[in-house]
Parts: C-alpha cells; structure tokens; sequence
C-alpha cells in the first residue's frame, strides 16, 4: 500500500531537473547566459501580446514555460537503456516515440522519457531525449567488437543509485530523505567525466568511425550533452545570441517561422572543445580533447496530426529539393527561402488547421455564453458549439521531438565533416524489447487528449442537449 510519506513522482522529477540545470551551468557557463537571454525574449515577447499571455494563462501553462528544460543523453547498451527507463519512472517521466536517427547519419535510434499528463507537465515538463548506440551499423567488425568490451565493462550508475530504484520499486516510491539522495546519485551519471576510459588511440579510430561513437564508448558514464530552454520566440533569441557572445547554427532546424507555430523549432551554439585525459600504454595519462555537449533552445508548436505530420514532411521534403542544408551554413539564407516558399501550402491559421484536421486541439467552455440561447440540436454538436462561441479551442502543445531536427542539431555540432551515411534500419521492436517496455504511440496521446476535452464541454452542454 502506497505511503503518504511518498515524495510524489512530479516533485522528484522537478527536484532533478533543478539540479541538473544547476549543474549544467557550471559545466557549460555559456548554458547561464542562454537562460539570461530567453527569459528576456520570453518577457518581451508577453509584454507585447497580451492576447498570448492570456491565452497561457487560461491554460494554465504560463508558469511551466519558465520552468521547462529538456536534455539529451546517450547509453552505449540495451542494459543502461532499460536501468534508465527505470530511473525515469521513478521521476514520473515514460519513454514516448520512437525515433531512428540513422536516416540521417546518426547511428542511434531514441525515445523520449517525459510526464504524460496534462497535470504532471504543468508541474514540471521536463524530458530527456534518450538515444541508444547501434553499434550493428559500426563497419568495421574489430572496433565493434572493442566498443562493446568497453561498454559491457563500465557500470554508470552508482551503487547508492542502484539500491535507491530497487526500494523506491519494492516499496512503492521513496521519502523524502530518500528522494534528495536519488536525484543527488542519478545526477553522478550525467555528470561529465574528463578522464576518458578508452586509450587516446581507440579513441581516435571510434571518432573516424563517427564523432557520435567516440562520445558514447569513451567515458565513464552518459554526460548530459545539452539542456535546452523553451522559448517564445525562437527567432529574436537567435538574431541576439552573437551580442551576447554565442555563435548559432546559421539556420533553425524545423518548420519556418509561422503566425501559428507547429512541432518545434530549435537552434543551437557550437559544441565546446573540452580537455580530456587519455591513458597512454604506460598507464599514464595525456591531454587530450572532446568536442560534443553544445547549447540549445526550442520554440514549441502545435501537435499535428497524421494528416498534418504527412504534410510536414512532404514539405519539408520539397524544400530539400530545393536547396539542402549545408552543415557550415553556407546556403543558410537560399534554404530558409525554400523553406518559406514550400510551407505556404500549410494553413496558417488556427482554425484553417483545425477544420482540417492537421492538428490537435484542446476545447473548453466558454464560462460567460448565455446557455438559453442555445436549442437542444446546437448543445449536442462541438462543431456548433463552436461557431457560436460556446466553446472555445487551443493549440495542444508539442510535447516530443523530430527526427530530423534532432539530427540536424547532432550533425551541425559534432562539425562539417561528421554526416557519414548509414543505412536507414528503423527498428522499433527490438529497441522497445531492450527498453522492456512499449513507447507510446504520440498519435493515439494527443487524440485521446482532444477527444477527452470535447467529451468534457460535450457534457457540459448535456442538460440543454437532452431538453425536448
């Protein structure tokens, strides 16, 4: 029987995330001026459109944005993927998604673990954009075979850490006590590590192999390798970073600018060059360095449906064929132009989107709509009830990731010359396996979402929808 003396799931959670931007800022200084500089677009921006801020506020989802971070880690086995999904459940967070990021040259495929309630990310959203090595799309059979030595070898997750998610799994969750020692244990396998467990020579041969590859295997543990703010308004954020000393990424990765925003948007600052220690054949250590945790922001959009993802991506794919991306920004401004051009073929309004069926929205009652005028025929139809401003909608934010943008953001930081090819080889049954459970299908999430708050008005109006 579950104990009050439980810390919830969504305090852990926010607890860690806490502690983990506290952390990061002192890793990555240049993490603190991103958080300096978004809350101060983020406050322009609501002091410019009080419609925005009241719609937020309706929502109740002002006060998470401020609060909203999500990171990025990467395990080298199917073992350290499923003790992660067991941490994150403890944090309230469920993998959600399936991502196969070797379409695009990364040899990962991911999920995201984050809260899927309405009322747990209020609370607190944080996710973690979690990628499993594939090491089967490693060429070379010898290095293979070494990085796996490596990674079976290594055990990220501190004794106290391990005790910790067993009891808070025996028992049902953890006090208090034992809440602020978990997050104090799981936050040493984020930490970054700057000995490296591999020899300056293996190192070398799993970077030619991929920049990727070399970050995964050659460290003590899975270093958070970026934490990311979400942001109103992506583009100010990205034309102000150079005065205040961070160099983006010449384009956005994700869809155009838009009056209404859908998925996600995100830019970033260059990965940092660190020193790293490598032990030599003597046993002794030598300098070294390691370019891979970088800074990011994200503007979130609309969920869109099926229908409206299809459309995403056969836009996208327009624009590419226009003008692809280069990795050193070169083409920057010609792709942005084809991008624009080939979104205009996407409704940018909200209404326009939601007739359509190209996104999620969430209905609600409008409290102040005189009931008497309305007859039994119009309280029984949401399509009705909104025309005569009954109810209301808004967007359903975008809670998960794109396969391509996280790819991009991956390709632009680790340098021009990381996109080697893999094979596309999506694999969802067997990550889900070695994960040890399902990922839920986002689709079915956001459906269940809207259909949820059109039921609700829907009962709301029942008593006049059932007058004769």
């Amino acid at each position: 029987m579950k104990s009050t003396s439980f810390v919830s799931t969504d305090a852990i959670r926010a607890s860690f995330s806490s502690a983990m931007s506290s952390m990061y800022r002192t890793e990555v200084p240049a993490y603190g001026t991103l958080l300096s500089l978004v809350a101060k677009v983020n406050a322009q921006t609501l002091a410019a459109s009080p419609e925005l801020r009241h719609r937020l506020e309706q929502t109740d989802t002002l006060d998470r944005i401020s609060e909203e971070r999500h990171g990025a880690i990467r395990v080298g086995t199917p073992a350290e993927l499923a003790m992660l999904r067991r941490v994150f459940a403890i944090m309230g967070m469920y993998p959600v998604g399936y991502y196969d990021l070797s379409e695009a040259g990364v040899p990962v495929h991911s999920t995201a673990f984050r809260p899927s309630s309405d009322a747990s990310l209020k609370i607190n959203p944080f996710r973690v954009f979690t990628s499993l090595l594939r090491l089967d799309l490693v060429a070379n059979p010898e290095l293979r075979d070494e990085a796996r030595k490596v990674l079976e070898a290594r055990q990220i997750f501190t004794a106290e850490a391990i005790s910790l998610i067993e009891k808070a799994e025996t028992e049902g969750g953890l006090n208090a006590d034992d809440a602020a020692l978990f997050v104090q244990e799981i936050l040493e396998t984020f930490r970054w590590h700057d000995h490296a467990s591999v020899s300056g020579e293996l190192y070398d041969r799993l970077h030619d192999a991929h920049r990727l590859i070399a970050d995964v295997v050659s460290f003590k543990g899975p270093h958070i390798n970026h934490l990311t703010p979400r942001t109103l308004d992506i583009d100010a954020v990205q034309d102000l970073m150079p005065a205040h000393g961070i160099s983006p990424k010449a384009v956005i990765e994700g869809p155009p600018t838009r009056a209404c925003p859908i998925l996600l948007r995100q830019t970033s600052f260059k990965a940092l060059e660190e020193n790293v220690s490598f032990r030599n054949a003597q046993g002794q250590w030598e300098a070294g360095s390691h370019t891979a945790r970088f800074g990011e922001i994200e503007q979130r959009g609309i969920a869109l449906t099926p229908k409206g993802r299809a459309l995403y991506d056969q836009l996208l794919a327009k624009s590419r064929e226009v003008v692809r991306p280069a990795a050193d920004g070169s083409n920057a401004e010609a792709y942005v132009a084809a991008l624009a051009d080939a979104f205009k073929a996407f409704p940018d309004d909200w209404n326009d989107i939601r007739i359509n069926g190209l996104g999620y929205f969430r209905c609600s009652v409008v409290e102040c709509f005189p009931l008497n005028t309305l007859s039994p025929r119009e309280a029984a139809n949401i399509e009705t009830l909104v025309a005569m401003g009954a109810v209301q909608f808004d967007p359903i934010v975008y809670e998960d990731f794109l396969p391509v943008s996280a790819a991009g953001i991956f390709q632009s930081n680790l340098g021009d010359d990381a996109s080697q090819k893999f094979t596309a080889s999506p694999s969802q049954r067997e990550f889900e396996e070695q994960l040890g459970v399902p990922v839920l299908d986002e689709f079915a999430h956001y459906e269940s979402l809207e259909k949820a708050s059109i039921d609700a008005c829907l009962r709301h109006f029942k008593p006049i929808a059932l007058a004769s």
